[in-house]
């Protein structure tokens, strides 16, 4: 039988033997949430960068790493050792988002692609298709590169644990090949924190097995009765047992839809009738699959414009639309039209892009049993005067949590879903306690609170106030009274309570100042939230 053939430059085999029918491929980016940081905030390639846990490093550059960074030293302790060091709070999403990228160009190259975690993937080896299981690492290695991805690491083995630990070992953008059958060779010298479980490795440890080897030579049953089934699956890992069916990835659906065209147009309205059947093909694909479109984004691009030195690059207007329900075909034609006005663009437009933001299930966006669906003809003209006004020109009101009336407000762009509204059902000491005041001013106007001897009450250091309010005044509404023709009326308190006493931001002294609020009846029938910040008197609500 002849001998092999020689691998070449950059490749690495462990032992000799045919190949196998079903292999595994494992790819491996060292450094992930590094590299994910770096591509989605476009950071410079070699600066030194640490992804902090819970005030620990759990990631960190090369660039770092030779200034002395190390996993799981301190925030104070790494910025100690390299005071230039960008540092990031951990983003599992964007490790993941940006990891989808990699999963997406692997899967041009090779069908099935496992993940496990970002940054690491496998894949069964097309050795047939490309010719060998060198060539086929070779492919993807290359893909990758071209993709951005400079530093991946590649190792095939009959299992994906065997697989995993020879891609750690690869040199980058090559692979290392453990032969076939030869897994419990290759894993036997390995330490045993390559099991990546950090008690019984710690048990193991003491108990002087060192070795993944030395954990495989264990009698199993021993393993199983000793450490349980979660011993036991590591024990097989150990000895290179782990050779089972990859579970792969279904690729994402692709619902982005485009209408070029050529020549460019200029009219709109006729670029609107020209994107029906788009719109429809765009609105019936998610249809089809039980889905609706809650946010788009509509890119419209135009033809390329001449300068001085030669051709310039189309102009491209971008807006993401949102809609209280889903939209329709008609409402994506509406919103071309609209952001065609609102935005127009300089030159003949050559391409329409219809890009879903928000996908929902249509089961969660049906209508109300008894009807309870918004009016269609509302959310058509306020998506017109949304239009015209912009996103941010049509705010819709919601409740969250906080201490004072103004707080608890909270206002979204018409048709967004909110986000990063504080939870109202939270405890927020200080607050004041229902029922909620009807109206909140925009504007907090000046008042005064007097005592029976006509002075100003105030607030002690202990939150206590200095006397019992007799009397207060407020300063009328300013819309309808803009010239403050009218002074400001003192009368009588029927009723009054609190104090509220808020302590805010105490953890910063040159800001840190105490505030109280009442609720106060006047003589009228007129109940008022006032509130002393600063040894000031402020009328922040009415009770109406």
């Amino acid at each position: 039988m002849a001998p092999p053939a020689a691998a070449p430059p950059g490749a690495a085999q462990v032992g000799g033997g045919p190949v196998a029918e079903d292999r595994v491929m494992v790819v491996w980016c060292p450094d992930w949430p590094i590299v994910a940081a770096r591509t989605e905030q476009e950071l410079v390639p070699d600066a030194p960068i640490a992804v902090i846990t819970r005030g620990e490093v759990t990631a960190c550059s090369a660039t770092a790493r030779d200034e002395g960074v190390r996993v799981g030293l301190r925030r104070r302790d790494a910025v100690g050792r390299c005071p230039e060091l960008i540092v990031l709070d951990d983003q599992p999403d964007r490790d993941l988002r940006v990891f989808g990228s990699v999963l997406s160009a692997m899967e041009q190259v090779t069908p099935g692609v496992m993940p496990i975690v970002p940054g690491r993937c496998a894949v069964r080896v097309p050795s047939r298709y490309y010719g060998g299981e060198t060539e086929a690492a070779a492919v993807i290695a290359e893909h990758l590169v071209g993709t951005g991805v400079w530093d991946c690491r590649i190792g095939i083995a009959d299992g994906v644990f065997a697989a995993e630990q020879a891609a750690r070992l690869a040199d980058q953008q090559a692979h290392q090949a453990v032969p076939p059958g030869g897994s419990a060779q290759f894993l036997a010298p390995l330490p045993i924190r390559m099991l990546g479980e950090p008690e019984l490795v710690s048990l193991l440890a003491r108990l002087g097995i060192k070795t993944l080897g030395a954990f495989a030579g264990l009698s199993a049953r021993d393993v199983l009765t000793r450490f349980g089934r979660p011993g036991a699956r590591l024990h097989r890992l150990a000895g290179g047992a782990d050779v089972g069916l990859l579970a792969s990835r279904i690729p994402p659906l692709e619902f982005t839809r485009s209408c070029p065209f050529e020549p460019g147009l200029t009219s709109i309205e006729t670029i609107g009738f020209s994107i029906r059947q788009t719109a429809d093909s765009f609105v019936g694909e998610l249809a089809r699959h039980g889905l609706v479109c809650t946010t788009v984004r509509i890119e419209v691009e135009a033809e390329p414009t001449y300068g001085e030195h030669g051709p310039v690059d189309g102009w491209v207007g971008v807006r993401r639309w949102a809609h209280p329900r889903w939209f329709g075909s008609a409402d994506l034609i509406d919103r071309v039209r609209w952001q065609l006005q609102a935005d127009p663009a300089p030159a003949p437009v050559i391409e329409v892009r219809l890009i879903p933001d928000g996908i929902e299930p249509l089961s969660d966006q049906g209508e109300g049993l008894w009807g309870s669906a918004p009016d269609e003809r509302i959310e058509r003209g306020i998506a017109r005067l949304q239009s015209m006004l912009g996103p941010e020109g049509v705010l819709a009101v919601g409740l969250q949590g906080g201490r004072g009336p103004a707080a608890r407000q909270s206002t979204t762009p018409w048709g967004e879903q909110p986000v990063g509204r504080r939870p109202a059902e939270l405890p927020w000491p200080g607050s004041i306690p229902p029922p909620a005041p009807t109206r909140v001013f925009a504007t907090r106007r000046p008042a005064m609170v007097y005592d029976s001897t006509g002075r100003p009450v105030g607030l002690t250091d202990r939150g206590l106030i200095t006397a019992e309010p007799t009397t207060f005044a407020t300063h009328p509404d300013p819309d309808s009274d803009p010239r403050r023709t009218r002074k400001p009326e003192t009368q009588e308190i029927q009723a009054w309570a609190g104090p509220w006493p808020i302590y805010e931001l105490w953890w910063d002294p040159a800001k840190a100042h105490k505030i109280a609020r009442f609720q106060m009846v006047g003589e009228d029938g007129t109940a008022w939230l006032l509130v002393l910040d600063r040894d000031r008197w402020y009328a922040e609500a009415s009770y109406e």
